[in-house]
């Protein structure tokens, strides 16, 4: 079966076929960062996953999927994810896949499709495979891309700042602060933004915060605390923020999730 404890060892190279399978509890865990020959899609029911991909930050809240192309250097970090799925794809279907990462939104047949193939056999053959494999490609490359993603910059003045993104006490601040921080000018910290992420900083900034909102949310945090964590002058600036972003309240965006 393709069901697994995080202590057991995984390597999907190992293993032959169209498309193998994993199904897993995970709690806490760290994947630390590694790169795969097979492109892989991962997704959980519960739980909010924080994955970094090569200079950029994504969050994975639950019935959101990551699409992680072969040989993209990535990890994952899970705190209270369970029912984690991965599904790791044959090389012979490399021309019938996107080469660039994404994190897509999960219909129910897409749903029913990933958990059906996280739980069959390693050794599943191939003609057994085929027909599933085919509809979850075609529906793969219909999905949406929900750009619940974060480009990091690599400026070196910015790299003491940024190692540690992932830590729950992490802030974006105000740039006027962040030049402060790093010791160099607005401008040059605009410069910078505008060229290694493609954003000025204040708009990487509400990314950030929006994408922390989304971790906060899925952790079963109150929103005056999330309003106060991510630095909103009140509880209404933040769910105003929050809808014009999602098209959701952070109320209703959980209950789209379940």
């Amino acid at each position: 079966m393709a069901y697994i404890s995080i202590e057991q060892q995984f390597c999907a190279d190992d293993y032959n076929g169209l498309v193998i399978g994993l199904a897993a509890d995970l709690g806490n865990h760290d994947s630390g960062e590694h790169r795969h020959n097979k492109d892989q899609l991962l997704f959980s029911h519960h739980g909010c996953m924080v994955i970094t991909l090569e200079g950029v930050k994504c969050v994975l809240p639950p019935m959101r999927a990551a699409w992680i192309p072969a040989g993209v250097l990535h990890n994952a970090q899970m705190n209270n994810v369970t029912h984690y799925r991965s599904l790791y794809f044959d090389q012979v279907l490399q021309s019938q896949l996107s080469r660039e990462m994404k994190i897509i939104d999960i219909n129910p047949l897409m749903a029913a499709l990933l958990e059906r193939m996280a739980y069959w056999p390693f050794d599943k053959p191939n003609h057994e495979q085929l027909n599933t494999v085919n509809l979850l490609i075609e529906e793969l490359n219909f999905a949406t891309d929900s750009h619940l993603n974060l480009p990091l910059p690599h400026d070196i003045r910015l790299q003491q700042w940024l190692a540690n993104i992932n830590h729950p006490d992490f802030l974006a601040p105000s740039l006027a602060e962040l030049s402060q921080v790093v010791g160099a000018s607005q401008k040059t910290i605009t410069r910078i933004f505008n060229k290694e992420t493609g954003m000025p900083y204040q708009s990487w900034r509400q990314q950030w915060r929006l994408l922390a909102a989304i971790e906060l949310l899925v952790q079963g945090q109150r929103i005056s605390d999330i309003s106060y964590r991510l630095d909103f002058a009140n509880d209404s600036a933040f769910i105003y923020f929050f809808r014009q972003k999602t098209g959701f309240t952070p109320l209703n965006f959980m209950i789209e999730l379940k």
